[in-house]
């Protein structure tokens, strides 16, 4: 199966930037309840399987209702899509238990700027001259956050957020290529799929059982990335990979807004301003790359 990528390109795109929009609110949301799990005491580990199981749960029920084949046709992409994907989920679930959550979701939110370099790369989608700009940009943003000194940010957050930003680009690229073949709620079932078993030995040696409360939150943490993943994938199934990423920036407002009532965590001067770099290289890249998508 081939999907259709005619049509009106403005109609797309309006659609992609609602579908980004209900994506971030949904990460954000996840965010902000992963970085309270861990001032619980709950470990990553145990956040990242129990919101495997979630999503595994409701994407199998979503496959089913929509009367399609739960294996796909690209089983090699789709395999390695999900470790990517949970490479990244990982990465960025420790560096929200170690960094204020502004930070950790500007340092996550870079991905635009590397999506478009590997879509370049691998897809063959145009962005023009302004690219070398736009990265110099990115790069110039996540170093102002991360602060050569290390200054006031936990070193292992650092590392871990810049993990994350590099599997999620990786997983990001590689659904908008499988977009082309497979159905976007297969794309996300991969994703739980593959995480579960890996997930679980991490799990099993830092379990600590959760009180009922708990249990609450962390099915919230696994629907709340349910609703962020779905959304995110079909605005990648329709629009290019790094103009699609750019509309995924309010999930940055909804950081710094949330980091501050939920957290007492203000933005520093360094968050606003490496925001305000990795921001302006992703418009730009997005204003350069308006023109419709070519499928291959």
């Amino acid at each position: 199966m081939r999907f259709d990528y005619s049509g009106h390109h403005v109609k797309s795109s309006s659609r992609a930037a609602y579908y980004m929009v209900a994506s971030a609110f949904g990460f954000a949301a996840m965010a902000m309840l992963v970085k309270v799990a861990a001032r619980r005491g709950i470990p990553t580990g145990e956040v990242v399987l129990v919101r495997a199981v979630v999503t595994l749960i409701a994407s199998f029920v979503m496959v089913r209702r929509a009367g399609l084949s739960l294996w796909g046709t690209q089983r090699g992409k789709l395999v390695m899509r999900g470790i990517y994907g949970f490479g990244g989920l990982s990465f960025y679930y420790l560096s929200l238990a170690h960094l204020p959550l502004a930070d950790a979701t500007v340092i996550q939110n870079a991905t635009p700027l590397i999506v478009s370099v590997l879509a370049w790369l691998v897809l063959g989608e145009s962005v023009g001259w302004p690219t070398a700009g736009a990265i110099a940009c990115g790069i110039a943003g996540v170093v102002m956050i991360v602060r050569p000194t290390g200054e006031s940010l936990d070193m292992f957050g650092v590392a871990t957020g810049l993990g994350s930003l590099m599997c999620s680009s990786v997983a990001y690229v590689t659904v908008r290529q499988l977009s082309r073949t497979e159905h976007p709620l297969v794309i996300v079932w991969y994703f739980p799929l593959i995480a579960t078993p890996l997930c679980i030995p991490w799990a099993i040696a830092t379990w600590r059982t959760p009180q009922p409360i708990e249990w609450l939150l962390l099915i919230t943490i696994g629907l709340c990335t349910q609703i962020g993943q779905v959304f995110l994938t079909l605005a990648l199934s329709i629009e290019r990979a790094g103009r699609t990423m750019t509309y995924g920036y309010v999930q940055v407002a909804f950081a710094m807004v949330w980091g501050y009532l939920v957290f007492a965590q203000v933005p520093t001067i360094y968050t606003f301003g490496g925001a305000a770099l990795i921001i302006g290289g992703t418009v730009l890249l997005a204003a350069v790359g308006s023109a419709p998508p070519t499928p291959k």
